[in-house]
């Protein structure tokens, strides 16, 4: 089990940034991957980003391409997304997601499936203001 917890959230006016942080703990070695998925206005939640614990392999939703950047530290068993130049449509709850183990070139293609994480935090609060 692997337990996640989302830290950062808040308001913030359009052009501003935000740093999200996720802190795991339990079984944390076993997991492939995390990632950061949001839910806004349209109540779907969507993939953001992604990164490959061990190696670092990094994706992005193409909406959040060079605004945002997902990050880890395994020694403190963190991952964090920094947010800049944040945009109204921005604003959602964001969700820090992990992995089991996963075969590394299946994941490659099924990473922004909601279905391919196994544990979910309880989500942090993005307003962006206009």
């Amino acid at each position: 089990q692997v337990q996640l917890v989302e830290s950062g959230g808040g308001l913030v006016q359009a052009g501003g940034s935000l740093r999200l942080s996720c802190e795991a703990s339990g079984h944390t070695s076993s997991s492939y991957a995390m990632g950061w998925f949001r839910q806004g206005a349209r109540n779907e939640r969507e993939f953001v980003a992604a990164i490959v614990r061990n190696e670092g392999t990094a994706w992005y939703a193409d909406p959040v391409k060079g605004r945002f950047a997902i990050s880890r530290d395994n020694a403190r068993n963190t991952v964090s997304l920094q947010m800049d130049s944040l945009k109204p449509e921005d604003t959602a709850v964001y969700y820090c997601a992990a992995t089991s183990p996963r075969n590394p070139a299946l994941f490659a293609g099924r990473r922004f499936r909601e279905s391919e994480y196994d544990y979910w935090g309880q989500g942090t609060q993005v307003t962006v203001s206009t």
